[in-house]
């Protein structure tokens, strides 16, 4: 077995059926996906000629090891008229410091074309 079949806390998937769940034998960390298998998910993207959708899957990777609220919190940034160019760019920084490399550039981009689009809060 890969790391891709087991669930982000390190039980197999396969441990993961109606009879666990009804035992409350199963916790969120159990059905959360792995980093790994997100990997794996951006090379066959690749090999079957979608590197957009293989770059997500990367930057998603990435996001798997930081709290939901957080992630919610850097999508809601993201969203027009949210965010100064700055306030994303700090954002950058942020994701940079903690390892998050794909994800920083992602928001370095959207603060630079955001401002040039007038999509930045005002």
């Amino acid at each position: 077995m890969s790391k891709g079949d087991f669930g982000f806390s390190g039980k197999p998937v396969t441990d993961v059926t109606i009879e666990a769940i009804r035992r409350g034998d199963i916790t969120l960390d159990d059905v959360r996906i792995h980093p790994e298998t997100l990997e794996m998910q951006a090379k066959v993207a690749e090999a079957n000629g979608n590197p957009q959708l293989a770059a997500n899957f990367r930057r998603a990777a990435e996001l798997t090891s930081l709290p939901d609220s957080v992630v919610l919190g850097y999508y809601d940034a993201l969203r027009p008229g949210r965010s100064t160019a700055d306030q994303l760019t700090a954002i950058a920084t942020e994701l940079s410091s903690q390892g998050a490399i794909k994800n920083a550039e992602l928001f370095l981009q959207a603060a630079d074309v955001y401002a040039r689009r007038g999509l930045t809060a005002k």
